[in-house]
């Protein structure tokens, strides 16, 4: 089985760090366990991108996927491309509760 590399997009690295930004001004172990919670995302991303669902909308490409990453009573989306057989690119990271990022 090949592994995938995964990387990320500036928008996407934003979204990250916004997220993790929010998370240290309120509750500084729910940061640590949002980085584990993404982390985890990016390992199975790296074996097994096909296996999150396609997108609705947008380009309509069948390699452009989002994966919801559960954390807390809601979570975060990570929507990202599957360049060939070996590149994954994360273009965005938010908020379920934010404005759609298509």
């Amino acid at each position: 089985m090949s592994r995938f590399r995964v990387r990320f997009t500036l928008e996407a690295e934003e979204g990250i760090l916004r997220l993790f930004d929010f998370l240290l001004e309120q509750d500084f172990p729910a940061a640590e366990r949002a980085e584990a919670a993404i982390a985890k995302v990016i390992e199975m991303l790296e074996s097994f991108p096909f296996s999150c669902r396609k997108t609705i909308g947008g380009s309509g490409s069948p390699f452009l996927r989002e994966l919801t990453i559960p954390f807390r009573l809601s979570g975060h989306a990570m929507l990202f491309e599957i360049e060939d057989s070996r590149i994954v690119t994360t273009l965005a990271v938010r908020h379920q509760r934010e404005e759609d990022y298509y």
